[in-house]
């Protein structure tokens, strides 16, 4: 888990999964049309989603 997830604050982790999710969705768009095909970059955004839904799931069990 990266360090900089861990130290982020609920809400700025919430900030960042509604913008790496917008970033997904735009992509799925893109792609349909003459869009440009930056597989990296999706890769990434889903990966950094995964794990900010991780800490978000860890949080809220350690909370409880």
């Amino acid at each position: 888990m990266s360090k900089e997830l861990i130290n982020k604050t609920e809400k700025e982790l919430n900030k960042s999964l509604l913008k790496d999710r917008e970033e997904v969705r735009k992509f799925r768009f893109s792609i349909s049309g003459a869009g440009k095909k930056d597989l990296k970059e999706i890769r990434r955004c889903k990966k950094e989603i995964a794990q900010i839904l991780t800490e978000l799931k860890s949080r809220k069990i350690n909370n409880n």
